[in-house]
């Protein structure tokens, strides 16, 4: 027979391992009665029983008999029972999940407390106010958060009895008065709940369990839990906890404190007090706190021992460490701790400190960060200090600080920015036409779409701010305006600014801080300069160790020279993705171009052919000589023909206004029959990829030429060209081959006329699921793999991610069906899957089969993690996100070695 699940642990019993069973406050409570501290005796009840009653609707059995028998543990403790009248026994009854969650239950204080109990309280404290106080705390706190009571009615109450009595300060309320607020309270329970306040000690401790366990599945937990990626599963442990007062005088008190600044990780004495109060009116803000610092004026002997505390529990979790603390009549009592929050910049310089006082190594500074952190560091921000009022809110979507004109179109953004203008792009929603746009930009601002649209996507892989689905604004693209919510109206020209870490928009100009970090990665900042206290240096030692450790390479996703350039700078080990339909943008090359979809017979296509050759040529010199020494993988044309040409209805107008004034031109009407002829209900399913090369003779062909002229030219200049070319779209072996044998005959002939030999490897990008489920097959004819994420999650989902993303995407992800969208970070179980498969399946066929990937996920911290146990040689991204690529990797390096280690 199994033996029965201990569902509750005294503080003795468990330890800060235990977070999972005991949750984040339970394992602490226990780790530092442990240590000794003077913790407050109480008792934990598990996650386990929080995970049964969410199942079935009702606590587990056993559960009661074990809340008792701890119960009766604790009175024989303290010398006094619950809710005893002469002398009561007084408990707290906190959430606590193994994850600290704003938006699960608050904390009841002052539990046991009661009609027959509150007069002897008053007897054994020498002081019938402080009684009464405690008593109206219990049925205000009790009442909001375990009887559902508005809790705005208890604070009117409030106010009226402070108002009455000609004061603004609680302290002012005499016992008389806190008497007749316990029964205005009382009252108001009545009233809104239909019952009487619960006046059985064990019903009050009861109902409050019950009530935690319950806040687990509340609207805000579930909304903090999406957000932070927080499994649903986990459940939450509940901790009682006997009361020590804050609220018996001037030598009582409550306060919270740090080890180090949480804000700049600066070490000192951080924290706030405030005497004569319970734990809650420091957060509450009911009256000014003093600085932490105060508290050695006003009672040394506490001071010094939390001092002396602080050290203690920093030394043992070798972290910043956030406590709760009361002092009771001159006695200190710690009531919580636990690793602390921190900004990024924070968590930087935390993490050299701890090293260089030999609490840590650098692998374990190493997981103290993320690349989350990092790219918050690396954008631009506004002045803190700024007294400029927002707007609008929408969605915080790719952090960083932007100030310009507001421009409403894509031609207007890049006309005004050549000629000097920074311009913020403002649309209701962008689409891969608006990319020139929001290239041109400082930021975007969009009135629709949320953290994966298309604008917020883009420009997160950019480094670009963006705020988008800013509803209370009036997008009016074709007046050229927007209107806030007050009736204010911004025209085209005026000056605005978006902060794309919060989401607010303001009119007119903010002032902007530029990033330190960003100018060392750049190499205009020395690694060793003394700015922001320490912050590049920080960053530089990790990033340095984070190199050493990583096994994956970071490659870049860049067309041009200057992205490349830039690449490097960050560190860039090569380019996993040159997308040569980037190429083709721009008036001229776009013409060209249209004359290639419009020939009718070979000779206008090779004529067309041969005027692109030397253009793309160009463009791939000038990348072979930014990366001179690195592989560059160029991915053939990909997207369907009709991307560029004109917009049908746009077209279709300017033919028939044309033919209205009876004068026709040729030209507009070949495209617009073109545009038809090339129609198709789903482009991006239809005649694209390695389908335009098999489907338009000379095309890819024409690319292979340029690419092998381009190595050519730079092998024979003395430079170092590492030519790869990768095939798009592929989904048998036989397309692959066929292509593959075209370019061989291509790259041959190059060899001959130059006389000189390139080494330039074929492979092809995996993303469709066929091609991942033959990967097999594939690699006989692929001298690599890159995994083109971005589309083979649209075709393992059979989402089409404009569309989806505009339509039902913040439905799913607010029903929970999406932790995250699968466009952010990989679904392992459905796309990493098939990579981890094709992985397998391509090695077994070629053993030195290179594998990267080259879609956004390569560039995603969680994604990077996945990519490195499944074994890619390297991933490409934005340049941007290079330096968080490399950190994640180091991190994934470490974090899989301290696991096989365990």
């Amino acid at each position: 027979m199994a033996a029965k699940q201990k569902l509750v642990y005294d503080f003795t019993e468990g330890n800060k391992d235990l977070k999972d069973l005991l949750g984040g406050k339970g394992a602490n409570l226990a780790e530092m009665t442990n240590l000794g501290l003077p913790v407050p005796p109480g008792f934990t009840i598990t996650t386990e029983a929080c995970k049964t009653y969410l199942e079935k609707g009702d606590e587990p059995a056993s559960l009661r008999d074990e809340v008792s028998a701890h119960l009766d543990a604790l009175e024989q403790k303290m010398g006094k029972k619950l809710g005893q009248a002469d002398d009561p026994l007084l408990v707290s009854v906190r959430s606590g999940a193994k994850f600290s969650m704003p938006g699960m239950m608050d904390t009841v204080l002052n539990i046991g407390l009661s009609d027959a109990s509150v007069g002897g309280l008053a007897a054994q404290a020498g002081n019938e106010r402080f009684a009464w106080d405690s008593y109206r705390r219990l049925i205000q706190m009790f009442g909001k958060t375990v009887m559902g009571v508005d809790g705005d009615r208890f604070e009117e109450a409030l106010e009226a009895a402070k108002q009455g009595k000609g004061t603004s300060n609680d302290l002012e309320l005499d016992a008389g008065d806190l008497k007749v607020l316990v029964k205005a309270f009382k009252g108001i329970v009545r009233e809104d709940t239909g019952r009487d306040f619960p006046q059985d000690p064990r019903e009050q401790m009861d109902l409050a369990i019950r009530a935690v366990f319950d806040s687990w599945n509340g609207d805000r937990a579930r909304l903090y839990r999406r957000q932070e990626r927080i499994p649903n599963d986990l459940g939450t442990a509940v901790n009682v906890c006997s009361m020590v007062f804050g609220n018996l005088g001037p030598d009582s008190g409550t306060g919270v404190a740090f080890t180090r600044d949480p804000s700049t990780g600066h070490q000192g004495v951080y924290g706030d007090y405030l005497q004569h109060a319970q734990g809650e009116d420091v957060v509450a803000g009911i009256r000014n706190t003093v600085p932490l610092a105060d508290l050695e004026k006003l009672d040394k002997k506490s001071y010094d021992e939390l001092m002396a505390i602080m050290a203690t529990l920093e030394n043992h979790y070798r972290d910043l460490c956030d406590i709760e603390f009361t002092i009771e009549r001159g006695k200190l009592w710690m009531l919580q701790t636990r690793v602390g929050k921190r900004t990024a910049a924070a968590a930087f310089r935390i993490a050299v400190q701890l090293v260089d006082q030999g609490l840590i190594d650098l692998d374990e500074a190493l997981t103290r960060v993320n690349g989350q952190q990092l790219a918050q560091l690396m954008f631009p921000r506004f002045d803190e200090n700024t007294k400029a009022e927002y707007v609008a809110w929408g969605i915080a979507a790719s952090p960083g600080a932007a100030v310009g004109k507001a421009v409403f179109d894509s031609y207007t953004a890049v006309k005004w920015s050549r000629s000097g203008e920074k311009v913020i792009l403002v649309r209701r929603e962008t689409n891969p036409d608006d990319l020139d746009g929001m290239i041109a930009a400082q930021g975007i601002l969009t009135s629709r779409g949320g953290k994966t649209s298309h604008a917020a996507v883009v420009a997160r892989g950019m480094g670009k701010t963006c705020v988008c689905g800013a509803e209370e604004l009036e997008v009016d693209t074709k007046k050229r305006r927007f209107t806030t919510p007050d009736g204010r109206v911004v025209e085209e020209g005026d000056l605005i600014s978006i902060d794309g870490s919060t989401g607010k928009v303001y009119v007119g100009e903010v002032p902007v801080v530029p990033s330190p970090v960003v100018e060392y990665f750049e190499g205009t900042l020395h690694a060793g300069a003394d700015e922001q206290g320490g912050l590049v240096k920080a960053v530089h030692r990790i990033m340095a160790h984070a190199d050493e450790r990583r096994i994956l390479r970071v490659r870049a996703n860049a067309d041009n020279g200057e992205d490349a350039n830039r690449a490097r700078r960050y560190g860039a080990q090569g380019i996993g993705l040159c997308r040569t339909e980037h190429m083709f943008l721009g008036e001229e090359r776009r013409k060209e171009v249209e004359h290639l979809i419009l020939a009718d017979n070979d000779k206008d296509r090779e004529t067309a052919l041969k005027t692109l050759l030397p253009l793309q040529k160009g463009d791939f010199v000038e990348l072979f000589q930014a990366m001179d020494g690195l592989p560059v993988t160029v991915r053939l044309l990909d997207p369907p023909l009709h991307e560029f040409l004109p917009d049908i209805t746009e077209l279709s107008v300017r033919v028939a206004l044309a033919e209205a004034r009876k004068d026709p031109n040729e030209n507009d009407l070949r495209l617009l029959q073109a545009v038809h002829r090339l129609h198709e209900q789903n482009p991006m399913l239809g005649l694209r990829g390695v389908r335009l090369g098999l489907a338009i003779p000379g095309l890819f062909s024409m690319q292979v030429r340029a690419i092998a002229e381009a190595a050519a030219e730079r092998k024979l200049a003395g430079g170092d060209p590492r030519a790869e070319i990768m095939i798009p779209l592929v989904g048998t072996v036989q397309e692959l081959e066929i292509v593959r044998d075209d370019a061989e005959t291509v790259l041959a002939d190059v060899e001959r006329t130059h006389n000189v030999e390139l080494d330039i490897k074929l492979g092809t990008m995996i993303e469709l699921p066929r091609a991942a489920v033959t990967a097999g097959q594939i690699a006989e004819a692929a001298e690599f793999f890159s995994f083109g994420t971005n589309d083979l999650t649209q075709t393992v989902w059979g989402f089409s991610r404009d569309d989806v993303e505009a339509s039902f995407f913040t439905a799913y992800l607010e029903k929970g069906i999406f932790g995250v969208s699968p466009f952010e970070t990989i679904d392992r179980d459905g796309v990493g899957a098939l990579v981890k498969q094709a992985v397998e399946a391509g090695r077994a066929t070629r053993p030195d089969l290179k594998l990267g990937v080259c879609g956004e996920h390569g560039g995603d911290p969680d994604s990077v993690h996945f990519f490195h146990e499944v074994g890619l040689d390297y991933v490409s991204c934005s340049p941007f996100r290079i330096p968080v690529a490399r950190l994640e990797a180091g991190r994934a390096a470490v974090q899989t070695a301290g696991s096989d280690s365990r």
